[in-house]
């Protein structure tokens, strides 16, 4: 009798990663440098604007490299499953239900940082669940939780929940979106603008930078956003700015990650399947 990929593939260890912004990006780093194939999966919802900090722009095939780390864009089950051998970091548009009925994951990781959307129960669709920024409660909607508000960042939850959405004083750093719409901006990440330049426009309607400073981030030229978005953000810090590779956070948050895997792997989550433990 045929087995399915399912019962097949006991290889890889494999990690589904929600989301292809900086700290998604900076997840699959860290578990890529454990021999852990990764699946990054884009969310449309949540566009993502420090774009040279990310994976996201080799779904539209630029060169991208992060961490020694090159990204494979996979537009299929067949191709992901073509990538098993080795340890391997794929990006694909394909959704967490179109990927679930590819293979039993060992790891799922929701790194998506939605400030208002629901969250989703992620337990029993893998090994193990780690949900990652605001909204998770751990026990209740993943196994695992991780916050990553400045003040608490990377911090290890296995009951209780994380953080709302941030209200530091860097949010003034953002322009939002005001309506839902095609964004159109010439401008490239890293360039030096000024208060009231002129980044881009959302259906026709200027959007300006708050103030002086260098754009670490902004929309990729062309994507529809919903209201209240994340359209651009600017780095006020002169010399300092940074909007390029991964930064302290993504580090920071990416350790966590294969610290929570090595910690509690196989003690609470074992029985579900055979899991791996990061050495």
């Amino acid at each position: 009798m045929a087995r399915s990929a399912h019962t097949r593939d006991r290889g890889q260890p494999f990690a589904v990663v929600l989301g292809t912004n900086e700290i998604a990006s900076a997840i699959a780093v860290a578990l890529h440098s454990k021999r852990i194939s990764v699946v990054l999966s884009h969310d449309p919802f949540s566009p993502v604007i420090r774009r040279k900090m990310a994976f996201y722009d080799a779904l539209f095939d630029d060169p991208v490299t992060l961490g020694g780390v090159t990204p494979i864009r996979v537009d299929s089950g067949f191709e992901i499953l073509s990538n098993r051998e080795s340890p391997s970091v794929l990006i694909t548009e394909l959704g967490l239900l179109d990927l679930i009925v590819i293979r039993r994951f060992e790891f799922l990781i929701d790194a998506r940082m939605q400030h208002s959307q629901t969250t989703p129960d992620l337990r029993r669709l893998a090994g193990v669940a780690i949900g990652v920024g605001p909204g998770f409660v751990a026990g209740q909607n993943c196994d695992i939780a991780i916050e990553t508000n400045p003040d608490r960042n990377a911090r290890l939850m296995r009951e209780g929940s994380t953080g709302g959405p941030e209200r530091s004083a860097g949010r003034d750093r953002f322009v939002y979106a005001s309506n839902p719409g095609r964004w159109r901006t010439a401008a490239d990440i890293g360039f030096r603008t000024f208060k009231n330049f002129i980044v881009g426009h959302l259906d026709g309607i200027a959007v300006a930078a708050p103030f002086d400073g260098f754009l670490r981030g902004v929309v990729r030229d062309g994507v529809e956003v919903v209201a209240g978005a994340r359209l651009l953000e600017i780095d006020p810090r002169g010399r300092r700015a940074c909007w390029a590779g991964i930064d302290e956070r993504g580090w920071t948050t990416g350790r966590a990650i294969t610290q929570a895997l090595s910690k509690f792997t196989v003690a609470t989550i074992g029985a579900r399947a055979a899991l791996y433990v990061v050495k």
